[in-house]
Protein backbone atom coordinates (compact mmCIF):
# COMPACT_ATOMS: atom_id res chain seq x y z
CA UNK A 1 0.00 0.00 0.00
CA UNK A 2 1.21 3.27 -0.65
CA UNK A 3 0.88 6.22 1.46
CA UNK A 4 0.47 10.13 0.13
CA UNK A 5 1.78 12.99 2.53
CA UNK A 6 2.78 16.21 2.23
CA UNK A 7 6.22 15.96 4.80
CA UNK A 8 7.41 12.25 5.85
CA UNK A 9 9.83 12.86 9.07
CA UNK A 10 12.24 9.83 9.41
CA UNK A 11 12.79 9.79 13.17
CA UNK A 12 10.73 11.09 15.87
CA UNK A 13 12.64 12.63 18.17
CA UNK A 14 13.59 15.64 19.65
CA UNK A 15 13.84 17.72 16.64
CA UNK A 16 11.44 15.46 14.11
CA UNK A 17 8.51 15.77 16.21
CA UNK A 18 9.23 19.54 16.84
CA UNK A 19 9.19 19.89 13.03
CA UNK A 20 5.61 17.90 13.13
CA UNK A 21 3.93 19.83 15.25
CA UNK A 22 5.58 23.09 12.88
CA UNK A 23 4.10 21.70 9.74
CA UNK A 24 1.11 20.09 10.99
CA UNK A 25 0.19 23.95 12.62
CA UNK A 26 0.19 25.80 9.24
CA UNK A 27 -1.77 22.63 7.57
CA UNK A 28 0.57 20.26 6.35
CA UNK A 29 -0.22 16.60 6.29
CA UNK A 30 2.77 15.01 8.38
CA UNK A 31 3.89 11.43 8.88
CA UNK A 32 6.48 10.71 11.56
CA UNK A 33 8.51 7.41 11.13
CA UNK A 34 10.04 6.30 14.55
CA UNK A 35 11.86 2.94 15.48
CA UNK A 36 11.13 3.50 19.35
CA UNK A 37 7.99 3.15 21.39
CA UNK A 38 6.60 6.47 23.66
CA UNK A 39 8.11 7.13 26.37
CA UNK A 40 11.75 6.03 26.20
CA UNK A 41 14.66 7.66 27.89
CA UNK A 42 18.07 8.55 26.01
CA UNK A 43 21.18 9.39 26.09
CA UNK A 44 21.18 13.35 26.41
CA UNK A 45 22.13 15.97 28.72
CA UNK A 46 18.64 17.22 29.29
CA UNK A 47 19.17 20.91 29.20
CA UNK A 48 17.70 23.21 26.81
CA UNK A 49 18.34 26.90 26.60
CA UNK A 50 15.75 29.38 27.02
CA UNK A 51 16.68 30.95 23.63
CA UNK A 52 13.64 28.57 22.42
CA UNK A 53 10.63 29.27 24.75
CA UNK A 54 9.48 31.91 22.27
CA UNK A 55 9.14 29.26 19.83
CA UNK A 56 7.45 26.87 21.81
CA UNK A 57 5.11 28.82 23.04
CA UNK A 58 3.88 29.44 19.57
CA UNK A 59 3.64 26.20 18.52
CA UNK A 60 1.52 26.22 22.06
CA UNK A 61 3.72 24.11 24.02
CA UNK A 62 3.35 24.87 27.61
CA UNK A 63 6.45 23.26 29.13
CA UNK A 64 5.38 24.39 32.46
CA UNK A 65 3.04 21.11 32.19
CA UNK A 66 6.27 19.24 32.85
CA UNK A 67 7.48 20.54 35.87
CA UNK A 68 10.78 21.42 34.18
CA UNK A 69 13.76 22.46 36.20
CA UNK A 70 14.57 26.38 36.21
CA UNK A 71 18.73 26.30 35.46
CA UNK A 72 20.55 30.15 35.76
CA UNK A 73 23.97 29.09 37.08
CA UNK A 74 27.08 27.08 35.51
CA UNK A 75 29.85 25.25 37.08
CA UNK A 76 32.61 24.42 35.02
CA UNK A 77 35.91 22.29 35.99
CA UNK A 78 38.79 21.08 34.99
CA UNK A 79 40.38 17.18 35.39
CA UNK A 80 41.87 18.22 38.94
CA UNK A 81 39.12 20.21 40.36
CA UNK A 82 39.79 23.80 38.75
CA UNK A 83 36.01 25.60 39.56
CA UNK A 84 34.60 28.74 37.82
CA UNK A 85 31.09 29.42 38.05
CA UNK A 86 28.78 32.35 36.44
CA UNK A 87 25.29 32.98 35.77
CA UNK A 88 23.75 31.48 32.36
CA UNK A 89 23.18 34.63 30.31
CA UNK A 90 19.91 33.20 29.16
CA UNK A 91 19.55 30.59 31.61
CA UNK A 92 17.48 27.37 30.69
CA UNK A 93 15.23 25.02 31.96
CA UNK A 94 16.06 20.93 32.74
CA UNK A 95 13.65 18.00 31.73
CA UNK A 96 14.16 14.22 30.61
CA UNK A 97 13.68 13.04 27.22
CA UNK A 98 11.25 10.25 28.48
CA UNK A 99 9.07 12.78 29.47
CA UNK A 100 9.45 15.63 26.82
CA UNK A 101 9.33 13.37 23.60
CA UNK A 102 6.18 11.53 24.87
CA UNK A 103 4.42 15.14 25.35
CA UNK A 104 5.26 16.24 22.14
CA UNK A 105 4.45 13.02 20.32
CA UNK A 106 1.16 13.61 22.19
CA UNK A 107 1.23 17.17 20.92
CA UNK A 108 1.92 16.22 17.12
CA UNK A 109 -1.01 13.55 17.16
CA UNK A 110 -3.41 15.81 18.32
CA UNK A 111 -2.35 18.72 15.66
CA UNK A 112 -3.55 15.68 12.99
CA UNK A 113 0.30 14.35 12.45
CA UNK A 114 0.47 10.54 11.75
CA UNK A 115 2.96 9.01 14.22
CA UNK A 116 4.22 5.11 13.01
CA UNK A 117 6.47 3.00 14.41
CA UNK A 118 8.71 1.35 12.40
CA UNK A 119 11.85 1.33 11.18
CA UNK A 120 12.84 3.21 7.59
CA UNK A 121 14.72 0.52 5.13
CA UNK A 122 15.30 3.25 2.48
CA UNK A 123 14.45 6.53 0.53
CA UNK A 124 14.63 6.84 -3.19
CA UNK A 125 14.46 10.24 -5.02
CA UNK A 126 13.42 10.37 -8.22
CA UNK A 127 11.16 12.32 -10.66
CA UNK A 128 11.13 14.65 -8.03
CA UNK A 129 8.96 12.64 -5.82
CA UNK A 130 10.60 10.77 -2.75
CA UNK A 131 9.47 6.82 -2.05
CA UNK A 132 10.02 5.81 1.69
CA UNK A 133 9.91 2.20 2.43
CA UNK A 134 9.73 0.53 5.93
CA UNK A 135 11.02 -2.60 6.66
CA UNK A 136 7.07 -3.42 7.84
CA UNK A 137 6.38 -3.01 4.45
CA UNK A 138 5.40 0.43 4.49
CA UNK A 139 5.85 2.54 1.14
CA UNK A 140 5.11 6.57 1.48
CA UNK A 141 5.13 8.59 -1.46
CA UNK A 142 5.45 12.57 -0.37
CA UNK A 143 7.49 15.58 -1.75
CA UNK A 144 9.30 16.42 1.27
CA UNK A 145 11.78 14.40 3.13
CA UNK A 146 12.95 15.41 6.66
CA UNK A 147 16.03 13.18 7.92
CA UNK A 148 15.77 13.53 11.82
CA UNK A 149 17.33 9.89 12.72
CA UNK A 150 19.32 10.93 15.38
CA UNK A 151 23.57 10.63 15.48
CA UNK A 152 24.28 7.11 13.46
CA UNK A 153 21.41 5.72 11.53
CA UNK A 154 21.62 2.97 8.69
CA UNK A 155 20.17 5.64 6.85
CA UNK A 156 23.28 7.40 7.18
CA UNK A 157 25.19 4.53 5.81
CA UNK A 158 22.61 4.24 2.68
CA UNK A 159 23.73 7.64 1.69
CA UNK A 160 26.88 7.01 1.90
CA UNK A 161 27.45 10.08 4.39
CA UNK A 162 31.43 11.03 4.77
CA UNK A 163 31.09 11.02 8.52
CA UNK A 164 30.12 7.43 8.78
CA UNK A 165 32.78 6.22 6.69
CA UNK A 166 35.48 7.21 9.23
CA UNK A 167 35.66 5.70 13.46
CA UNK A 168 34.09 7.82 15.70
CA UNK A 169 36.23 7.72 19.03
CA UNK A 170 33.47 8.67 21.61
CA UNK A 171 31.57 7.52 23.76
CA UNK A 172 28.42 8.35 25.05
CA UNK A 173 26.84 7.59 28.72
CA UNK A 174 24.01 8.57 30.38
CA UNK A 175 21.76 7.17 33.64
CA UNK A 176 19.47 9.08 36.32
CA UNK A 177 19.91 9.22 40.12
CA UNK A 178 18.71 10.58 43.06
CA UNK A 179 20.36 12.85 45.44
CA UNK A 180 21.53 16.27 46.38
CA UNK A 181 21.92 18.93 43.81
CA UNK A 182 21.03 22.23 43.63
CA UNK A 183 18.10 23.05 40.92
CA UNK A 184 19.08 26.14 39.33
CA UNK A 185 22.48 24.45 38.80
CA UNK A 186 24.05 22.87 35.53
CA UNK A 187 27.61 21.12 36.31
CA UNK A 188 30.10 20.59 33.50
CA UNK A 189 32.95 18.67 34.35
CA UNK A 190 35.99 17.48 32.62
CA UNK A 191 37.93 14.03 33.57
CA UNK A 192 40.77 12.71 31.91
CA UNK A 193 39.56 11.90 28.56
CA UNK A 194 35.65 13.32 28.39
CA UNK A 195 33.12 15.85 29.66
CA UNK A 196 30.61 15.33 32.16
CA UNK A 197 26.96 17.61 31.92
CA UNK A 198 25.30 17.04 35.25
CA UNK A 199 21.79 19.22 36.04
CA UNK A 200 17.80 18.34 37.01
CA UNK A 201 15.23 17.44 35.46
CA UNK A 202 11.52 16.80 36.69
CA UNK A 203 10.99 14.97 40.03
CA UNK A 204 13.86 15.97 41.43
CA UNK A 205 15.67 13.84 39.15
CA UNK A 206 19.73 14.18 38.20
CA UNK A 207 20.82 13.52 34.99
CA UNK A 208 24.37 12.41 34.55
CA UNK A 209 25.48 12.20 31.20
CA UNK A 210 28.81 12.59 30.33
CA UNK A 211 31.14 11.47 26.93
CA UNK A 212 34.58 9.28 26.71
CA UNK A 213 37.08 8.42 24.60
CA UNK A 214 37.15 4.66 23.55
CA UNK A 215 40.92 4.82 23.76
CA UNK A 216 40.51 5.94 27.81
CA UNK A 217 37.16 3.69 28.28
CA UNK A 218 39.07 0.39 26.64
CA UNK A 219 41.03 -0.05 29.50
CA UNK A 220 38.31 -0.77 31.59
CA UNK A 221 36.06 -3.70 31.99
CA UNK A 222 33.08 -1.84 32.93
CA UNK A 223 31.13 1.53 33.40
CA UNK A 224 31.30 1.00 37.14
CA UNK A 225 35.52 0.69 36.67
CA UNK A 226 35.35 3.66 34.56
CA UNK A 227 33.77 6.27 36.46
CA UNK A 228 35.58 4.48 39.85
CA UNK A 229 38.88 5.14 38.62
CA UNK A 230 38.51 7.81 35.74
CA UNK A 231 35.83 10.12 35.91
CA UNK A 232 35.98 10.28 39.80
CA UNK A 233 39.02 11.83 39.76
CA UNK A 234 37.20 15.17 39.56
CA UNK A 235 36.38 15.74 43.01
CA UNK A 236 33.17 17.41 42.23
CA UNK A 237 31.56 14.53 39.88
CA UNK A 238 33.32 11.85 42.66
CA UNK A 239 31.31 14.05 45.36
CA UNK A 240 27.73 13.96 42.95
CA UNK A 241 28.68 10.11 42.38
CA UNK A 242 29.56 8.85 46.22
CA UNK A 243 26.04 10.75 47.66
CA UNK A 244 23.91 9.67 44.59
CA UNK A 245 22.16 6.59 43.61
CA UNK A 246 21.43 5.38 40.33
CA UNK A 247 17.53 5.12 39.18
CA UNK A 248 18.34 2.87 36.07
CA UNK A 249 18.80 -0.84 36.14
CA UNK A 250 22.34 -0.29 34.36
CA UNK A 251 23.31 3.45 32.00
CA UNK A 252 22.34 3.73 28.79
CA UNK A 253 25.01 4.27 26.15
CA UNK A 254 25.99 5.12 22.72
CA UNK A 255 29.09 4.37 20.87
CA UNK A 256 30.62 5.83 17.75
CA UNK A 257 29.49 9.31 18.82
CA UNK A 258 30.64 11.35 15.66
CA UNK A 259 31.48 15.26 15.94
CA UNK A 260 32.74 15.64 12.50
CA UNK A 261 31.33 17.77 9.60
CA UNK A 262 27.39 16.87 8.41
CA UNK A 263 25.99 17.93 5.10
CA UNK A 264 22.61 19.53 5.84
CA UNK A 265 20.87 18.35 3.14
CA UNK A 266 21.86 14.52 1.36
CA UNK A 267 20.37 13.47 -1.38
CA UNK A 268 17.37 16.15 -1.49
CA UNK A 269 16.69 15.28 2.41
CA UNK A 270 16.80 17.99 4.75
CA UNK A 271 18.38 17.10 8.14
CA UNK A 272 17.52 18.57 11.20
CA UNK A 273 18.85 18.43 14.76
CA UNK A 274 21.72 15.59 15.39
CA UNK A 275 21.33 14.39 11.96
CA UNK A 276 22.92 17.78 10.43
CA UNK A 277 25.48 18.64 12.95
CA UNK A 278 26.12 16.92 16.54
CA UNK A 279 26.96 19.79 18.52
CA UNK A 280 30.02 19.32 21.51
CA UNK A 281 28.91 19.22 24.93
CA UNK A 282 30.83 21.54 25.91
CA UNK A 283 28.39 23.93 24.35
CA UNK A 284 25.80 22.38 26.58
CA UNK A 285 23.16 23.29 23.56
CA UNK A 286 22.21 20.67 21.19
CA UNK A 287 18.58 20.16 22.71
CA UNK A 288 18.08 24.03 22.00
CA UNK A 289 19.76 23.79 18.31
CA UNK A 290 18.07 20.46 17.33
CA UNK A 291 14.78 22.76 18.25
CA UNK A 292 16.16 25.96 16.27
CA UNK A 293 16.87 23.34 13.23
CA UNK A 294 13.12 22.29 12.85
CA UNK A 295 11.54 26.13 13.08
CA UNK A 296 14.06 26.91 10.38
CA UNK A 297 13.10 23.64 8.10
CA UNK A 298 9.63 24.00 8.78
CA UNK A 299 9.29 27.79 7.85
CA UNK A 300 11.15 27.06 4.55
CA UNK A 301 9.18 24.05 3.78
CA UNK A 302 6.21 25.92 4.26
CA UNK A 303 7.14 29.21 2.14
CA UNK A 304 8.03 26.42 -0.58
CA UNK A 305 4.33 25.05 -0.03
CA UNK A 306 2.62 28.39 -0.70
CA UNK A 307 5.00 29.81 -3.35
CA UNK A 308 7.14 31.95 -2.18
CA UNK A 309 10.20 29.56 -2.42
CA UNK A 310 9.69 29.17 -6.21
CA UNK A 311 11.69 25.19 -6.26
CA UNK A 312 13.40 22.55 -4.28
CA UNK A 313 17.30 23.79 -5.29
CA UNK A 314 16.25 27.36 -3.82
CA UNK A 315 14.74 25.67 -0.52
CA UNK A 316 17.35 23.36 -0.65
CA UNK A 317 20.37 26.77 -0.68
CA UNK A 318 17.97 28.73 1.68
CA UNK A 319 18.39 25.87 3.85
CA UNK A 320 22.13 25.13 3.82
CA UNK A 321 22.91 29.11 4.54
CA UNK A 322 20.53 29.44 7.28
CA UNK A 323 21.60 26.44 8.73
CA UNK A 324 25.31 27.98 8.38
CA UNK A 325 24.00 31.18 9.95
CA UNK A 326 23.01 30.20 12.71
CA UNK A 327 24.91 26.82 13.54
CA UNK A 328 28.53 26.78 11.83
CA UNK A 329 29.73 29.03 14.39
CA UNK A 330 28.62 26.94 17.45
CA UNK A 331 29.79 23.65 15.90
CA UNK A 332 33.13 25.32 15.45
CA UNK A 333 33.80 26.75 18.66
CA UNK A 334 32.58 23.96 20.68
CA UNK A 335 35.42 21.98 18.40
CA UNK A 336 38.19 24.68 19.50
CA UNK A 337 37.23 24.30 22.85
CA UNK A 338 37.20 20.38 22.81
CA UNK A 339 40.74 20.63 21.52
CA UNK A 340 41.74 23.51 24.16
CA UNK A 341 40.57 20.78 26.88
CA UNK A 342 42.03 17.97 26.05
CA UNK A 343 45.86 19.56 26.08
CA UNK A 344 46.97 19.29 29.68
CA UNK A 345 49.04 22.72 29.05
CA UNK A 346 46.88 24.28 26.87
CA UNK A 347 43.85 23.45 29.24
CA UNK A 348 45.82 24.49 32.50
CA UNK A 349 46.48 28.40 30.68
CA UNK A 350 42.94 28.25 29.60
CA UNK A 351 41.54 28.26 32.91
CA UNK A 352 44.25 30.63 34.87
CA UNK A 353 43.00 33.19 32.28
CA UNK A 354 39.52 32.52 33.38
CA UNK A 355 39.95 32.97 36.84
CA UNK A 356 41.85 36.16 36.64
CA UNK A 357 38.96 37.25 33.88
CA UNK A 358 35.62 35.73 34.90
CA UNK A 359 33.34 37.51 32.44
CA UNK A 360 35.04 35.68 29.61
CA UNK A 361 33.04 32.47 30.66
CA UNK A 362 29.57 34.50 30.23
CA UNK A 363 31.10 35.61 26.95
CA UNK A 364 32.27 32.55 25.74
CA UNK A 365 28.55 31.13 26.45
CA UNK A 366 27.21 33.74 24.51
CA UNK A 367 29.63 32.33 21.14
CA UNK A 368 27.70 29.08 21.37
CA UNK A 369 24.10 29.55 22.19
CA UNK A 370 22.02 31.90 19.88
CA UNK A 371 19.95 34.71 20.67
CA UNK A 372 16.26 34.42 21.78
CA UNK A 373 14.35 32.92 18.97
CA UNK A 374 11.97 34.89 16.82
CA UNK A 375 9.00 33.66 15.52
CA UNK A 376 7.10 35.22 12.69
Amino acid sequence: MITNRSVTIVGGGLAGLTAAIHLSKIGLQVIVIEKNEYPKHKVCGEYISNEVLPYLNWLSLNISELNPTHISKLDFSTPNGKLINCDLPLGGFGVSRFTLDAFLCKKAIENGCEIVQDNVDDIVYENDVFTVSTLKNRVISCEIVIGAFGKRSNIDQKLKRGFIQEKSHWLAVKAHYSGEFLNDLVGLHNFEGGYCGVSKVENNVINICYLASYESFKKYKSIEEFQSQIVSKNPHLKQILDTSKMLFETPLTISQVSFDKKASVENHILMIGDTAGLIHPLCGNGMAMAIHSAKIASELIGDFYTGKIKSREELEKKYIAEWNANFKKRLRIGRVLAFILQKRKVSAFFMKIMIEFPSLMPFIIKQTHGKTIDVK
